[in-house]
């Protein structure tokens, strides 16, 4: 069955209750959007499952069916009931198409159509969304992460971690995706205060309650590596293989791994205000020093052009101080828009799932 969405659908209107796509009644975009009573608690109750497995699909087409059979026999083998979330954030191959078919040929799975490319993590977010399982598993399309590590993954959730993330043996990147995880991983500890020793991946486990809360933040950019941290109360690593990419290549390269890093300093952080507001202290302050220096020239050296003196002694002071304000300015205003956000960060074109 496939469902339009007509009307986009927003994750602050989600929450976790987004999930009821992904078993129960069909419901349309619209009906869900203005249904007062969300799904969330007696469809999503009567169709819970132990595990939700969300990927994100760009450009995959060679390689997410076997992604997603290697999947569905991992649980199967397990005997865990489970459900497969694939989100195709606008893919230019034949993407769509395998993701359709294999939603209307299992009733396992539920294929999300995104309008247009947002970038992985807001299709995560999408996914996360969408999600109902007690536990729920990021994994990537590429067979990079094998399907079979989950079951580690899990095993470490049991002991009441509510964050796991594979840890990999031996990284199988390109040199500069290293250097951008590196960046990142610089990043996630200032901002999001990730322990040190701690390896923060995109093959991870959730609880529940964890990916609640990471649906319910509010924000036009979901990061959701950084939310996971922060929200986590307790977080730990698994040891876990990591494979070369078999086809294709990696849709992060250096600019989009400098634009995740700049999105994320300017919408988790006042780090960059807080530079330029150092700056304009620093710029003050020398514009003081020198406003004074010139005032005394003046008075007791004479200037030789009338009027220079105070002019330049007001100019350094006032555009000091005009520096120092913005950045104050700024400050607030940051904190202004954090509070108020609430555009959307992906739209759904059609929603499909077995009948």
């Amino acid at each position: 069955m496939t469902l339009s969405a007509g009307t986009p659908v927003t994750p602050a209107a989600q929450g976790a209750g987004g999930a009821g796509f992904a078993g129960g009644d069909a419901l349309s975009a619209e009906q869900f959007m203005s249904d007062p009573v969300r799904p969330s608690s007696s469809r999503i109750q009567s169709q819970r499952v132990a595990c939700s497995v969300v990927i994100p699909v760009y450009n995959s087409s060679s390689m997410v069916a076997e992604t997603i059979r290697r999947t569905a026999a991992v649980f199967a083998g397990e005997g865990l009931t489970y459900e497969i979330i694939l989100v195709n954030d606008g893919s230019t191959d034949k993407s769509w198409d395998v993701l359709k078919d294999e939603a209307q040929r299992n009733p396992h799975v539920v294929a999300v159509n995104l309008v247009k490319n947002y970038g992985q993590h807001p299709a995560v977010f999408c996914g996360l969304s969408h999600s109902c399982g007690d536990y729920v598993i990021t994994l990537d399309d590429d067979l990079q992460n094998p399907p079979e590590e989950m079951v580690r993954l899990l095993e470490k959730g049991r002991e009441g971690y509510d964050l796991v993330c594979g840890k990999f043996r031996a990284k199988r990147h390109e040199a500069y995706r290293r250097l951008g995880s590196k960046l990142i991983a610089l990043v996630n500890e200032k901002i999001f205060r990730k322990p040190r020793d701690f390896s923060l991946t995109n093959f991870r486990v959730m609880e529940r309650k964890l990916v609640d809360r990471i649906c319910a933040y509010r924000t036009a950019f979901p990061y959701v590596n950084g939310l996971a941290v922060m929200l986590s109360g307790r977080m730990a690593n698994v040891l876990v293989e990591h494979h070369e990419r078999r086809d294709g290549k990696s849709g992060y390269s250096l600019g989009r791994i400098l634009k995740l890093v700049l999105t994320i300093l300017f919408n988790y952080s006042a780090y960059p205000l807080r530079l330029v507001c150092a700056i304009g202290l620093c710029v003050s302050s020398a514009s003081f020093v020198l406003g004074v220096y010139f005032l005394l020239k003046g008075l007791f050296l004479h200037s030789s052009v009338p009027g220079w003196t105070s002019i330049v002694t007001l100019l350094a002071f006032f555009n000091g101080f005009s520096t120092l304000m913005l950045g104050m300015l700024g400050e607030y205003t940051i904190r202004i828009l954090n509070s108020s956000a609430d555009q959307r960060s992906y739209h759904v074109r059609e929603i499909c799932r077995f009948d």
